[in-house]
């Protein structure tokens, strides 16, 4: 069977326990420092926000969908919603477990960095270097800040699409359905403003990225 450098990192990870630095100063020996490593995780966060926001919309068109079901196969039409509901669950989880991965790889790669600064003898060079760092960490201060405000409109979300879940759930028939459409537009609204705010966010990731990469 061949062995991957993809599978040897990951078995070299499994190895050292989770240990953060040990996975850094592995992956360095192989070439792949903690700079390349941030671009990766910024990468995977702003991907795991574009599926959150299919899956937002999916789950909004699902319940759509439910409430404007006359006398059809209600059952169906809510175990769709279901499903979509909890797709969107997981994928806000997602996003948390990468924007912590992001700031996890950004807290080794500041300190290394000021470290590293120090050791320039050259004063010049140290000045060019501070300065460089300073508008790093700001643009990664900003990007971080436009993504948790992201992350921090999706637990609300799922909220009301659960109390909605599990209302009809126990009382589902057309008049329970034609009672909660009121509540439709407010989380119709909100899904517009969380995938409005992850479009900022994503425009956030890539800016950084073009910094970091030129």
């Amino acid at each position: 069977m061949k062995i991957t450098l993809r599978t040897a990192l990951l078995s070299s990870l499994l190895l050292l326990g989770g240990c953060q630095s040990a996975y850094y100063s592995a992956m360095e020996k192989v070439g792949i420092y903690k700079r390349d490593i941030m671009v990766d995780r910024v990468n995977d966060a702003k991907e795991s926000q574009q599926d959150a926001q299919k899956q937002f919309s999916s789950a909004l068109e699902e319940m759509q969908a439910l409430l404007n079901t006359n006398g059809g196969d209600l059952e169906k039409a809510y175990f769709s919603a279901k499903d979509e509901y909890e797709s969107a669950s997981a994928a806000a989880d997602e996003v948390s477990e990468r924007i912590d991965q992001v700031e996890s790889v950004a807290e080794a790669l500041f300190d290394e960095w000021q470290e590293e600064i120090g050791e320039i003898s050259k004063a010049s060079l140290r000045q060019k270097s501070q300065t460089k760092l300073n508008q790093t960490e700001r643009s990664y201060r900003q990007m971080l800040q436009s993504m948790r405000r992201a992350e921090g409109k999706m637990p609300p979300i799922l909220t009301a699409m659960k109390d909605n879940m599990l209302y009809l759930k126990h009382n589902l028939n057309a008049k329970t359905i034609a009672s909660i459409k009121g509540e439709f537009s407010s989380l119709q609204a909100d899904i517009s403003s969380l995938i409005a705010e992850m479009n900022n966010s994503i425009a956030e990731s890539n800016r950084f990225i073009d910094g970091m990469e030129n």
